[in-house]
């Protein structure tokens, strides 16, 4: 390969990072404002860091990931965490932005030779369940007493209610939404793939 095929494919790789990113921004922003319940909002935010991770490799996977958690912090539900915790709340959004988006690309990097369709496939699944695995993980070990101390919402337990629609109703759509999108995903790999 020549030098100016490879800073092409660098070029290319930025400008579709920088887009990714913007998109990113924009669906974790405005996806705080979807409710279910009180607190628990709908996200598509995984599904262009799973692209990303895809297309660009896992490094750059967790680079949306993080810029999702940023964004996060910016929106009307960090107050609420923010007000439990700081520190927990920063710590749990970040790792578990960086780590669905890393997770996702080792992932598809790992299957992409063998079966592609798999690979997205597999990589859309493990992006929300290392995204929701570490809220908890996030949950237990800094919001707990919080959390045990809270006043119920839609009738039940704070506990009760994040598991619900946290790990319940939030965590199934995310999961539904990725293995839905997931050929789309594939084929604009296959794109990718037959213009290289």
């Amino acid at each position: 390969m020549n030098t100016k095929t490879i800073r092409k494919g660098q070029t290319e790789k930025l400008a579709l990072m920088a887009l990714l990113t913007a998109l990113v921004a924009v669906l974790s922003y405005f996806g705080g404002f979807v409710k279910i319940g009180s607190l628990a909002s709908i996200s598509l935010t995984l599904i262009p860091v799973v692209l990303g991770s895809a297309l660009c490799g896992p490094l750059w996977g967790g680079w949306l990931g993080a810029v999702s958690g940023l964004v996060f912090f910016a929106t009307p539900d960090a107050a609420f965490w923010f007000g439990m915790s700081i520190p927990g709340t920063i710590i749990t959004v970040m790792i578990k932005g960086f780590m669905a988006g890393l997770c996702a690309g080792l992932v598809y990097n790992l299957l992409k030779n063998k079966n592609r369709y798999l690979a997205v496939l597999v990589a859309a699944v493990v992006a929300p369940v290392v995204n929701t695995g570490i809220f908890i993980g996030g949950c237990f070990v800094f919001f707990m007493d919080a959390l045990r101390n809270g006043s119920a919402a839609e009738g039940m337990s704070i506990a009760a209610y994040l598991i619900v629609f946290f790990v319940g109703l939030n965590f199934v759509f995310e999961l539904l939404a990725n293995i839905i999108l997931s050929p789309a995903l594939l084929r604009i790999l296959n794109i990718r793939e037959k213009k290289n």
